[in-house]
């Protein structure tokens, strides 16, 4: 097989035995881990950001019960992907996993350059996509993001490249939030069809399992916003595009403590003309949501945390960064993917498998008391 199974993402579980019975968890499909990492890095021109490598976290992850591996072909001018596509190989070769028991995700939309960063981005912008012809110069949103069918096309294929796989589990079309404001509202509509049309084919040629949204603020913002997106009016562009078997079968958005809207912001429009919470209109939609940054980029931690948070979700003994883990794997996400460079973080994170998630009346009672961090 070249995608994830269900068999084999049972298997996988099945060697971690000793870990609580709800890290696992199944959507019907495959079995991910409540904790997956991540190989995002903000400000990726610094040089420090290409001299790490995420190797070797990426290979304590699989060893240690987090066999979900979220990454980007943006991400740090590729390297990320190529990072996890070494990592992959050599797991792959000794036998250590098998791809049915990995599940991959990638994210096209970005445009990504290269590295080492090119000397003009503008003329590689030109060279690699405009002059091709796969897009057109009013399609690429300030330099940055495109959602053209043949270049989204060429994205996922660049990453498969880079992964030295044969197909990924999931694509996500990423942050799409970012071109309104420079497009009308009915042109990206038109553009997600486009990209939704192209990710069914994609799917078809067996290169992609599932595809899927990940943004950043587009939805959970309040439906006047200029950046908001409508989940009820992307669902009716994937059942028109694929019918009820259409492959847009993910979402994934920010949860945590200074950033809980996907779970008590009640924005998104359900089929019976109610709002409700993301979260909620995802579970009645069908859609399996993921978490995204639940460290806030680190920025959760300019004071320590009120000792009550500790207290509520089960992890008094244990740092703020596992605080804010439990928190933001406990409402609702299939999975929450953080981010780690040393293979020592990975392993500091783990210790949440061994602990049930807290529980929904914990959860409630934090926000409620309006997220004291």
């Amino acid at each position: 097989m070249k995608q994830a199974t269900k068999e084999g993402t049972f298997s996988y579980l099945k060697k971690f035995g000793t870990y609580s019975k709800d890290f696992y968890r199944f959507n019907g499909e495959l079995f991910f881990p409540s904790l997956g990492l991540g190989t995002y890095k903000p400000e990726p021109y610094k040089e420090e950001n290409y001299i790490i490598n995420f190797s070797e976290a990426i290979k304590t992850a699989l060893r240690n019960g987090i066999n979900l591996i979220d990454t980007a072909i943006n991400y740090r001018y590729q390297m990320s992907e190529r990072e996890i596509g070494e990592a992959l190989a050599e797991m792959f070769k000794t036998g250590e996993i098998t791809r049915e028991e990995v599940i991959i995700a990638s994210k096209a939309g970005f445009i990504p350059l290269d590295f080492p960063f090119p000397d003009n981005p503008y003329g590689w912008i030109q060279e690699t996509i405009v002059t091709p012809g796969l897009a057109k110069k009013e399609e690429i949103i300030i330099d940055q993001h495109c959602m053209s069918p043949k270049y989204l096309r060429w994205s996922c294929e660049q990453s498969l490249q880079n992964l030295g796989l044969e197909a990924l589990d999931i694509l996500f079309l990423h942050n799409p939030e970012t071109q309104l404001g420079y497009i009308d509202t009915q042109t990206f509509y038109e553009r997600i069809e486009e990209a939704f049309t192209l990710f069914e084919t994609l799917r078809g040629e067996g290169k992609i399992g599932a595809y899927g949204i990940a943004a950043w603020n587009g939805f959970l913002y309040e439906e006047e916003h200029t950046e908001y997106i409508s989940l009820a009016r992307i669902v009716e562009i994937a059942r028109r595009i694929g019918g009820e078997d259409h492959g847009f079968k993910y979402l994934q958005s920010p949860f945590n403590l200074a950033k809980p809207h996907a779970y008590a912001y009640a924005n998104q429009q359900g089929e019976d003309g109610m709002y409700i919470p993301l979260m909620h209109a995802c579970a009645r939609f069908g859609i399996t949501y993921m978490g995204s940054s639940p460290l806030l980029q680190k920025n959760l931690f300019k004071r320590p945390f009120a000792a009550k948070i500790g207290e509520l979700m089960r992890t008094s003994d244990l740092s703020d960064v596992t605080s804010a883990l439990q928190f933001a794997r406990s409402a609702g996400a299939i999975s929450t993917v953080f981010g780690a460079v040393e293979p020592s973080h990975v392993i500091d994170n783990t210790i949440l498998a061994h602990i049930p998630a807290a529980s929904i009346e914990a959860m409630e009672i934090l926000m409620r008391d309006s997220y004291d961090v």
